[in-house]
Formats: C-alpha cells, sequence, structure tokens
C-alpha cells in the first residue's frame, strides 16, 4: 500500500502534484526520473521511502529509481540510509535540502571560476575573450559573495519561522 493511501490522503491528487512540481524540476533542468523521484520524496509524511515504494508509487523500474537517487545523493538532494535490521536502502529527503544544494555548488563555483582564471590568462585580459571571461569571472564571484550572504539570512529566517538554526 502506498503511503498516500495509507493515511487518508488522495492518492490521485498526491499523484498529480508530484508529477506537476516533477515536470517544473524538469523544465528548470533537472532529470525527469530524478524529478519525480524527488518530487515523490517530498510529497511523503515521512520524507523518507524505499525503493520498491517508489517504483510502486511511481510505475517505474527499480533501476529508473536507483539511477534517479544516484544523482539526487550527487546533488545532495536527497540521502540514503539503511533500514534498521535490514539490508534494504531507503531514501530521505531533508527540511534543508534547498539550502544543502545551493551551499553544495559553491565548489562547482570555485572550480568555474578556476577555470574562468585561467581562461582569462590564456586569452589575455585585453582581448575581447579575456574581457568576456573576466566579466564571466566576476559575475561568479559576485553570485558566490550573494549566495553566502543569502544562506547566512536563511539561517536566521528559518530559526525564526520554523525554530531551527
Amino acid at each position: 500500500m502506498t503511503e498516500s493511501a495509507g493515511s487518508g490522503r488522495d492518492a490521485e491528487a498526491v499523484s498529480k502534484f508530484v508529477e506537476s512540481f516533477a515536470a517544473q524540476l524538469v523544465e528548470a533542468g533537472m532529470q525527469r526520473m530524478a524529478a519525480r523521484v524527488f518530487a515523490a520524496l517530498l510529497a511523503s509524511d515521512k520524507g523518507v521511502l524505499t525503493s520498491a515504494e517508489l517504483s510502486e508509487q511511481l510505475q517505474i523500474s527499480p533501476a529508473a529509481v536507483s539511477g534517479a537517487v544516484r544523482y539526487l545523493a550527487q546533488t545532495h538532494m536527497v540521502s540514503r540510509e539503511r533500514e534498521p535490521g535490514s539490508r534494504r536502502e531507503r531514501y530521505r529527503v531533508h527540511g534543508d535540502q534547498w539550502y544543502e544544494a545551493l551551499t553544495n555548488r559553491e565548489a562547482v563555483l570555485k572550480r568555474w571560476e578556476g577555470a574562468l582564471r585561467e581562461g582569462v590568462a590564456s586569452l589575455g585580459p585585453d582581448t575581447p575573450a579575456g574581457r568576456r571571461m573576466a566579466e564571466t569571472l566576476a559575475f561568479f564571484e559576485f553570485i558566490e559573495g550573494e549566495v553566502a550572504a543569502m544562506m547566512e539570512r536563511w539561517r536566521v529566517y528559518r530559526g525564526k519561522t520554523f525554530g531551527q538554526g
């Protein structure tokens, strides 16, 4: 039995939300199966589902679940954990998944900044391409600072709103 059916929620309404939100995530660039798995986890009351539960709810194969979870774990959107006393894994979405995902993008920005610095040096800072590269580098440096400041404001806001720090 799926969680939505067992909790008294309208399974059809839950499924409609999952597919609708997943479509929005896909439009924003997320892989389709990963978006569906993430939306299903987000919509589950416990925020935890097994591969079998996800397969049943989404009508997809265990292999599709596995691939989606691998992507979501790499992007820090979900975590894997063992069911107590079992070899089965379950997948968890956390309340701070957006914070974690954005925070972990900092490493990507740092790598891009390093590559762009090399590009400016290679192309020459006074060439049109070098200036374009330098402007792109400045943009990423600006974004990095803004994201860090925004994340700090979020921690304060979250603590006030949800009593979590």
